[in-house]
């Protein structure tokens, strides 16, 4: 219970720190900033004051004085995507290494609230921002992008005339190797059920299927691209509607963990077998896969080395330098049996 007779204590000050190490203010203002012109002796009795008073520093007194937050705004589509997921954890463990916090925000795949995402995140004062967008031509998007004056880096996507850095993922490589792999095995009706067109990722899947097709000289019938916002229920709706035409496909490339997971839903609702009816490729890999559908092949990517090199781009440009891309590999990743033999009025 709280004696009411009690002074209440006051809060540790630099200037109690000052006094207890027997140093200038700014000798402790200089060590507490990280600044390279001090002497070992003078940072050691400063830190050691610190410890023995327990003195917290007031990170918003700092920033104001600095310019400098040391925080960063990290925007996703979608958190609850186990590879976004991880993404998001391997970026915060670089940034905090680096002595930065990083504030986590997800517009649900809505581009309202990821404008006003982008605008919130501004007012907090970032010192630099990692995004990655619903759409990449939204013009409530582009323009709040636009508006901020510290480093951007975007996650798997291309803005045009935008002044940023960008770290991709090359899924030309790896959807046209999983491709090449079907065709090869007989296949001649490969949907593809992937997001939205106005994202990089679904424009290099659809490059890359129809580049596999025209170098086996097999016409495509582009009614099998499904291109839009998809989650597991919608992805589900979608496969279901491909797989009860007169002339089904036999392999599908399901764009992302959601479009996956409907996408095996749907086979197994009518009552299909993976990999003997109907071959579905995972683009991006989820660890339960193995357990739900250990036969299903994938064209995977290094989500945590995403997130990392990510903040590492930030964090180069937060010290100077200049904007650049960085493309990481995909690879196609085979399981299972992929063959079909084809009846002759179907190929």
């Amino acid at each position: 219970m709280d004696d009411p007779e009690r002074e209440p204590v006051s809060p540790v000050t630099i200037r109690d720190v000052a006094e207890r190490a027997k140093v200038a203010l700014s000798s402790v203002s200089r060590v507490l900033s990280g600044h390279p012109d001090v002497s070992d002796q003078m940072r050691q009795r400063v830190e050691q004051a610190v410890a023995d008073l327990g003195y917290t520093p007031d990170f918003l007194a700092q920033s104001l004085r600095s310019g400098h937050t040391h925080t960063v705004g990290f925007l996703l589509r979608d958190i609850s995507n186990p590879l976004f997921a991880n993404v998001a954890r391997r970026c915060e463990q670089e940034l905090r290494r680096a002595g930065y916090s990083m504030i986590m925000m997800s517009s649900d795949g809505d581009l309202e609230a990821e404008a006003e995402n982008i605008r919130v995140i501004r007012r907090r004062r970032v010192d630099g921002v990692i995004v990655s967008l619903v759409s990449e031509v939204a013009p409530s998007t582009v323009q709040a992008l636009a508006e901020f004056q510290v480093p951007i880096v975007l996650l798997d996507r291309e803005v045009d005339g935008l002044r940023a850095g960008a770290v991709l993922s090359d899924h030309y490589v790896g959807v046209r190797d999983a491709c090449e792999a079907l065709l090869a095995a007989g296949h001649r009706r490969i949907a593809l059920v992937t997001g939205n067109p106005d994202v990089r990722s679904t424009r290099e899947r659809v490059r890359a299927i129809l580049d596999a097709h025209a170098a086996h000289q097999v016409e495509y019938d582009e009614r099998l691209l499904c291109r839009r916002q998809f989650d597991a229920q919608v992805a589900k709706a979608e496969v279901t509607r491909l797989l009860s035409r007169a002339d089904p496909p036999t392999a599908i490339l399901a764009g992302g963990v959601d479009p996956t997971i409907g996408a095996v839903r749907a086979v197994r609702a009518l009552r299909r077998e993976l990999g003997q009816d109907v071959v579905v490729v995972a683009l991006d890999e989820w660890p339960a896969f193995d357990v739900t559908a250990p036969a299903m092949p994938s064209v995977a990517r290094d989500s945590g080395e995403l997130g990392a090199a990510s903040a590492r781009l930030l964090l180069d440009m937060l010290d100077g330098g200049e904007p650049r891309v960085e493309l990481l590999e995909t690879a196609y990743v085979p399981r299972g049996a992929i063959g079909w033999a084809m009846p002759e009025a179907r190929r």
